[in-house]
């Protein structure tokens, strides 16, 4: 069973950066994609970034791409969101989540992922 433990959320001001965590334990992640999903109040959960754990193909949202980057550190097993040039918009709840079979289908679909974090808030103040 995996296991998905999101840290580093927190109020910052529009233009600051936070930089996410995402602890995955469990499973041999080495066919498995993992993605950053947010959900503002209201809305949509949706997709902000995903990397492939083996190789470490990156995607990203256009909303996203070009201020935020997906990390992964294999000997730690740990998944990161670095956020620079926030936004207000950028406010919402963050989660980390694991595809096993995203090796082979890598995409932005949250229906594709199997498991999930918690959640962690981040707050962008204007």
């Amino acid at each position: 069973q995996v296991q998905l433990v999101e840290s580093g959320g927190g109020l910052v001001q529009a233009g600051g950066s936070l930089r996410l965590s995402c602890l995955a334990s469990g499973r041999p992640f080495s066919s498995y994609a993992m993605g950053w999903f947010r959900q503002a109040p209201g809305k949509e959960r949706e997709f902000a970034a995903a990397i492939r754990w083996s190789g470490g193909i990156t995607l990203y949202a256009d909303s996203v791409k070009g201020r935020f980057t997906i990390s992964r550190d294999s000997a730690k097993n740990t998944v990161y969101l670095q956020m620079n040039s926030l936004k207000p918009e950028d406010t919402a709840v963050y989660y980390c989540a694991a595809d096993s079979a995203g090796y082979w289908r890598f995409g932005r679909n949250k229906d594709d992922y199997e498991d999930w974090g918690q959640g962690t808030q981040v707050t962008v103040s204007s």
